[in-house]
């Protein structure tokens, strides 16, 4: 469908929803690349998404999830005396009441009250806005520390179940459907020459021995609202992935994406390594912001979350690469390719700080504690 005619249809579809004042316009808005996404403008706003019904298949689940997560957070955010207008996502219920409107396609539809005077950035602008984002994903885990993550739905079953990815990755070597295996023998080995990275965390979880929390699963900076006037990080937003999981799954991801020196698919290897004092930084952000939720066991595992999460990615990459690059999206030959050995040297980095990286969790742990 074209822009023009979707934001015309999405000019109609306000009006099944329970809005108040009146509405002035409705316009494309945001550099989201999964959901379409659309702000109506008048007093009050609004955001209004049409939900990718091929990536999310149960609309309902995710939507039972995000209501029942931000229902929760809103009581806690009132306890603390804060806003929790401006302080979580506030969904927009049908004229019948439900969380989402579906069209005559089949399409569904979602709408949020806006969040005023405040902004979301791409990339990270400062050091301070990545700092920010560590603070409020630790208090997005702090506030829901505990809330049932059982009673979460998976809404993307084995987001990130390493071990069944690794599955995936080996029965794409067998297929070898473009006959690229052999061509990147040396990125093959590289992953199975790490095969304990694999299980790490999931023997931990199935033995109990890391706790299952309400996770985020996307946690880059672009997913926090960061205040116009305090540089403050005020809201969590992007909950479609909200599922149970580990939060140094998390913290692991956004180290990952965040505490790199260079761009996902930069082909120049020399560029990439992972920062140690962005690593530093955001550890002490998500400390602070987790104010002591975290079990010992979680903290130690902080580290092995971002290697786990950097190799994970790099593996998918690759075995995207080998069986034609069908899930990423590629905008030139080999882009797959790159991104994997961005994240393959970004793993070999980390292991050779491994120890700094502790030492540094251990700091910034001793040091919220005796705060």
């Amino acid at each position: 469908m074209e822009e023009k005619d979707l934001t015309g249809q999405a000019r109609e579809i306000i009006s099944h929803f329970r809005l108040q004042g009146v509405q002035q316009s409705v316009r494309p808005y945001g550099s989201g690349h999964i959901n379409d996404t659309f702000l109506v403008t008048g007093e009050p706003m609004y955001i209004l998404q049409r939900m990718n019904r091929t990536i999310f298949q149960k609309p309902f689940e995710v939507m039972e999830n995000i209501l029942g997560v931000t229902s929760f957070l809103k009581e806690k955010i009132k306890a603390l005396g804060g806003d929790e207008l401006r302080e979580t996502l506030t969904i927009i219920s049908t004229k019948d009441g439900q969380p989402l409107y579906q069209d005559a396609s089949g399409n569904f539809w979602r709408m949020y009250y806006f969040i005023k005077d405040a902004v979301s950035y791409d990339k990270v602008e400062t050091k301070q806005d990545f700092y920010e984002s560590a603070v409020t994903f630790g208090n997005f885990q702090q506030l829901l520390a505990d809330y049932p993550a059982e009673c979460l739905h998976e809404t993307i079953p084995g987001f990130h179940d390493t071990g069944a990815r690794y599955e995936t990755f080996l029965h794409a070597i067998k297929k070898d459907v473009c006959g690229r295996v052999k061509s990147v023998e040396m990125e093959i080995n590289f992953f199975k020459e790490r095969t304990d990275t694999v299980s790490v965390l999931g023997k931990l979880s199935s033995d109990g021995k890391l706790p299952l929390r309400v996770t985020h699963n996307d946690t880059k900076l672009n997913n926090i609202m960061i205040d116009k006037k305090t540089r403050k990080g005020i809201c969590v937003i992007d909950l479609d992935t909200v599922m149970p999981g580990l939060a140094v799954h998390d913290f692991g991801d956004a180290i990952r994406f965040g505490a790199s020196t260079g761009a996902e698919d930069e082909p120049d290897l020399s560029k990439i390594y992972c920062d140690l004092e962005l690593f530093e930084l955001y550890t002490k952000g998500f400390l602070k912001g987790c104010q002591g939720s975290l079990t010992e066991l979680e903290l130690a595992m902080l580290p092995m979350g971002a290697k786990v999460m950097t190799y994970e990615c790099g593996m998918r990459f690759l075995t995207d690469y080998l069986q034609g690059d069908t899930y990423f999206k590629i905008h030139r030959e080999g882009q797959n390719l790159d991104r994997c050995r961005t994240q393959m040297k970004l793993v070999a980095d980390m292991e050779a700080k491994w120890q700094q990286m502790e030492q540094i969790v251990k700091r910034c742990s001793d040091s919220y504690n005796k705060e």
